[in-house]
């Protein structure tokens, strides 16, 4: 049957898959705040005692590597955040730890952009985060190597540079939650479903972007990321 609507549908998100012509569709993408235990510190909060919580991006808010991403309105304090990115493949409710691998299609290396100022704010008066993180291209990501062909990253290198100056390193043991601690916590709060992807949250280091500033971002055994901001500030 013919559906006819009252504008075009917009074009389908999708990354790349390393070695593939083939594209992985996304459906949403859902993101851990403060999950390395030294940026939880930097933010003000004690690893020891906080599970991990959540919040989300539009799907229409990632960027491909090498895309130029504009500085966003709103804000005098962008800052980037490295994450490994975890693409869901199989979809389920109340996932075990024990299964959340078998659920995994494959890994990237993404950035959260935030607009820190705005997240302060909305932090002091108990506002809602979005503006501060679910906005246009504030989400970058490279292609994703499927764990079936490159295996599950172990504690291997996570780092960020601006402009040739690192600026966050870290190990992925350092996560308070491993994956499948992440991946069992957000199934009992939704039902993830394929196209799903987890950005897992960003080690200490974050700091504030310029128009001008070249960014590579990278996870060892992953493809790099890399993006410039343009734009006036």
């Amino acid at each position: 049957m013919y559906t006819s609507y009252t504008f075009a549908p917009p074009t389908r998100v999708s990354v790349a898959v390393k070695d593939s012509e083939d594209r992985f569709p996304v459906r949403r993408i859902f993101c851990v705040g403060r999950y390395y235990a030294e940026h939880a510190r930097e933010m003000g909060g004690d690893p020891a005692r906080e599970p991990p919580f959540f919040f989300a991006k539009p799907a229409d808010a990632l960027t491909a590597s090498g895309v130029a991403v504009p500085y966003p309105p709103g804000t005098a304090d962008l800052h980037h955040e490295v994450e490994l990115v975890v693409a869901i493949g199989r979809g389920g409710a109340r996932i075990s730890g024990e299964q959340a691998l078998h659920h995994v299609f494959g890994y990237a290396v993404g950035n959260d952009l935030t607009r820190r100022d705005l997240q302060g704010a909305a932090r002091k008066e108990g506002q809602p985060w979005d503006m501060a993180k679910g906005f246009d291209a504030s989400a970058q990501i490279g292609c994703i190597s499927p764990a079936e062909r490159f295996g599950h990253p172990g504690d291997v290198a996570i780092w960020l540079a601006v402009n040739g100056v690192e600026r966050q390193r870290s190990q992925l043991g350092q996560m308070i939650w491993p994956v499948p601690g992440i991946i069992a916590a957000l199934s009992e709060l939704v039902t993830l479903a394929p196209g799903d992807l987890i950005y897992t949250g960003t080690p200490h280091g974050v700091g504030a972007l310029s128009p001008g500033d070249e960014v590579s971002a990278g996870i060892d055994g992953l493809e790099e990321l890399t993006f410039r901001i343009t734009g006036a500030a």
